[in-house]
């Protein structure tokens, strides 16, 4: 009796699933999405902005055959001149594996585009980012200007810095200083690091709206909240090229 007792209950245990288990330990929503974004900066040689820019208009067909271009600008204010920032999507890393192994062979890629632009290049840099799981890749109603800022959190990840930082993105959408194009967070790079990308008609008319927001204390509360966790941020003035999806 006890032998067939002691049986039941280990066939009832192997049909039991295992309960979730919850770390308190994670640093935030798991991100269940493989998509994922590259950031590439390349600083240019002096007085070769203009025919960098030249060459990628007329062949960036050849590069964008093989995968997404989400936008293309070139650095107006914030950080080292004659820079060009642009964003590429990819649906996950064995996606852009295939991109740059289909590009190795590509010999007209190779030959009109990457060859010519490489003795243009000073210095290249890439980050791969996440949208950010209460965050969808939006697109401005007409051309205009960006601003990419980016935030260096404090370690400990979205679980320790989400939910405030979350609440200040939000209170300036929600007043209409700006609008929100996505919230990027680092992968690979340097890591705690968050990446806002918005977008202005102008650069008087982000300046007008950043004046107003300082004046707001629903935006001056979020703001005091989210800076407990920051170390540093910067900020770039982005002028998007005509081949930009991104205007």
């Amino acid at each position: 009796m006890l032998a067939l007792r002691s049986s039941l209950t280990r066939a009832v245990a192997a049909r039991t699933p295992a309960p979730q288990v919850c770390s308190s330990f994670a640093t935030g929503p798991r991100q269940y999405d493989g998509t994922f974004y590259e950031f590439r900066t390349y600083y240019l040689k002096p007085s070769k902005m203009k025919e960098f820019l030249e060459n990628v208009k007329k062949n960036i067909h050849l590069r964008t055959a093989h995968s997404e271009l989400v936008g293309y600008w070139s650095v107006e204010f914030g950080g080292r001149m004659n820079k060009v920032f642009h964003i590429w999507k990819y649906d996950n890393f064995a996606h852009r594996t295939e991109v740059w192994k289909a590009l190795a062979k590509d010999k007209e890629w190779q030959e009109q585009f990457l060859i010519p632009n490489l003795a243009l290049i000073d210095k290249q840099e890439s980050e791969i980012t996440y949208l950010v799981p209460w965050c969808k890749l939006e697109k401005p109603p007409k051309e205009g200007v960006y601003e990419l800022a980016t935030f260096q959190m404090k370690p400990g990840g979205p679980a320790l810095w989400g939910d405030p930082f979350k609440r200040a993105v939000h209170t300036h959408i929600n007043q209409g200083y700006t609008k929100l194009v996505g919230v990027f967070h680092a992968e690979y790079g340097i890591l705690n690091r968050v990446h806002v990308l918005w977008w202005n008609e102008s650069a008087d008319s982000r300046a007008a709206g950043r004046h107003r927001s300082h004046e707001d204390p629903r935006v001056v509360a979020a703001v005091r909240e989210s800076v407990n966790f920051l170390e540093s941020q910067q900020n770039m003035l982005l002028i998007p090229a005509s081949f930009s999806p991104l205007k």
